[in-house]
């Protein structure tokens, strides 16, 4: 049986990076990470979901929703959970393909 490297399988069925499958993937991915790492967050200070959603001014609901990644949570609720789990958060931001002319 032969074994194929895991970009290769990702290029073929979700197309190779810069398309818009392969995008859509690729954030889909990072979703569903940081909605992981919240839950392993507040699972580690022992906080209940309805906890949470007390200490970040929203219902238990939206915190599972954003636990499982079946929401568009606004970008300002996602650093409220993180900082109401006292967590180190870290974004970067690349500009590919682009110039930037501030003058």
């Amino acid at each position: 049986m032969k074994t194929y490297p895991f970009d290769e399988v990702k290029d073929k069925y979700l197309g190779k990076k810069g398309t818009p499958e392969r995008d859509a993937y690729e954030t889909e991915l990072r979703l569903d990470l940081i909605g992981h790492a919240i839950k392993e967050a507040r699972k580690e200070r022992n906080l209940t979901q309805a906890q949470l959603g007390e200490l970040v001014g929203v219902k238990k609901a939206q915190i599972s929703k954003i636990e499982n990644n079946l929401t568009d949570a606004r970008f300002d609720t996602i650093l409220k959970v993180f900082k109401a789990l006292n967590a180190k958060i870290n974004f970067n931001v690349e500009l590919l393909n682009q110039n930037m002319n501030l003058t």
